[in-house]
């Protein structure tokens, strides 16, 4: 056996030992779906505002609870969505989906985030609501980040964008609304489209 073929071989374990390191069957289209949610949910949550409230958002008002359960709605469907293209890739690609990786990357991908929800649960009971879409979207680019080293890397360039849009927003909180737009809604579907192209269409 020629250096070539201990090449190989040892490209081959390599190969082997990343697979089973890390959870690789999330799809893309999920990304794009729920980025598409997003956007419609953020065209309710605008209508709604600037139709009932005069584009003004009461903490304590029925419009808020409104929102909320737009927001919660988008939520909802991404995971479903996310959940069930996923399995869908895994039986497809002969893997299971429950396994110690998987496990591995839910965990570390729940701790900031349910931290991060906590924490806006908190500042919206003390009236403080100004900055919740910035820290929307930097626990979720934390979580991402938190979450890339048991599945496919690249998603922590996409938790960098949302942590970066999220700063932005807490300093410019006027504009934290379309913020959250390009980051939940348009960087999910141009992520996810790269995403699908590059793992999704090859398997």
């Amino acid at each position: 056996m020629d250096a070539k073929d201990y090449l190989k071989d040892i490209n081959e374990i390599k190969t082997l030992m990343n697979k089973s390191s890390r959870f690789i069957s999330l799809s893309g289209l999920s990304g794009i779906l729920a980025g598409t949610y997003a956007l419609i949910g953020a065209a309710v949550v605008y209508w709604l505002v600037n139709t009932y409230s005069n584009g003004t958002l009461i903490l304590d008002g029925r419009i808020f609870r409104l929102v909320m359960l737009v927001l919660a709605g988008v939520a909802l469907l991404s995971i479903l969505t996310a959940v069930t293209l996923t399995i869908q890739k895994a039986n497809k690609n002969g893997m299971k989906m429950w396994d110690s990786t998987s496990k591995r990357l839910i965990i570390n991908f729940l701790i900031p985030l349910v931290a991060g929800g906590l924490y806006i649960l908190i500042i919206l009971s003390h009236g403080k609501y100004g900055q919740t879409g910035g820290l929307m979207l930097v626990f979720y680019g934390l979580a991402l980040i938190n979450a890339s080293k048991y599945s496919i890397g690249d998603i922590r360039y996409l938790g960098c964008i949302e942590i970066t849009l999220g700063l932005i927003a807490t300093l410019l909180p006027g504009y934290g609304f379309w913020l959250w737009v390009l980051g939940f809604g348009i960087m999910h579907i141009i992520y996810g489209t790269w995403m699908h192209f590059k793992y999704d269409v090859k398997n």
